[in-house]
């Protein structure tokens, strides 16, 4: 007789190959549920070198850019600007942008025209947005979830997938409510992370606790910190089990066999830790 906990894990398995099946387009190997991972090695984060921005095919480069915008780079050049509201720090002009529209800090409506790939979190005339697109060496897909702030909006808001150089990229967007046994097949596998850890706006900071325990993530790199309080509530929130590391270079380069095998929160240059104190 099967206990309740072997029955969960056989649905489970039953939800990820539903959405293997259903998916589209070239194949997700973070959706895959039987690939088991090669030993790691030494856990390690390998960083850019001053003198040079080349990547090999088996790493990708992050660098925070505020509020909620990553830029992300790829070793054939693909460079992927999440919840881009019309600016970055450099003068690059990425090639490919992500967006959702909880708040105009989100999304823009005049993207640059010469980025050459926009996906939009929302979707048109009442079907969510559905995104599962190779770039070069960067298959984009996303899961929709809801905004709850203000009014309900189904399917208002993308968590965002980018999948290279082996690793699973995920980006929650304005996320404001715990995610289903569904919402996780439909995501699969998450290396690294990105979360807002406001803690009121977006999902609160237990929330984001509980989530975290869900995904696994070895990366979890925080956006939304602009709020005073905001991040060393998160971090202090977190307690055991999680590393905290300060990062002096401005482009984190990660690969699949260099990831923290404990869960590890990346504070990259621009993500300011702003004191506690009480309200």
């Amino acid at each position: 007789m099967l206990r309740p906990t072997g029955i969960a894990f056989i649905l489970f398995l039953i939800s990820c190959a539903t959405a293997l099946a259903q998916q589209s387009g070239p194949p997700s190997t973070c959706l895959a549920i039987a690939k088991q991972l090669a030993p790691l090695g030494e856990a390690r984060v390998m960083f850019a070198s001053t003198g040079s921005s080349a990547l090999s095919s088996e790493e990708v480069a992050i660098s925070y850019q505020g509020h909620s915008t990553y830029l992300i780079e790829s070793a054939s050049g693909v460079t992927i600007a999440t919840d881009y509201a019309g600016f970055l720090t450099t003068d690059l002009v990425p090639r490919v942008v992500t967006m959702n529209r909880a708040h105009s800090s989100h999304y823009t409506d005049f993207p640059n025209p010469q980025i050459r790939h926009v996906f939009r979190g929302w979707g048109t005339d009442g079907k969510p947005a559905s995104h599962h697109k190779m770039v070069d060496d960067v298959l984009i897909r996303n899961v929709t979830t809801d905004l709850l702030r203000f009014s309900h909006v189904p399917n208002g808001n993308s968590i965002f997938i980018f999948e290279v150089a082996g690793l699973c990229i995920g980006h929650l967007g304005h996320l404001h409510h715990a995610l289903s046994d569904d919402h996780i097949a439909e995501i699969g596998r998450l290396d690294v992370v990105m979360v807002p850890v406001d803690g009121g706006l977006t999902l609160s900071h237990a929330g984001v606790r509980d989530l975290l325990d869900r995904l696994r993530s070895s990366v979890i790199l925080p956006m939304h910190v602009r709020f005073a309080g905001a991040l060393p509530r998160f971090l202090a929130h977190l307690g055991d089990g999680f590393l905290v590391e300060d990062v002096k270079q401005s482009r984190l380069i990660l690969s699949l066999r260099t990831l923290p095998r404990q869960p590890t929160v990346k504070l990259l240059p621009g993500v300011k830790f702003i004191p506690y104190y009480d309200e």
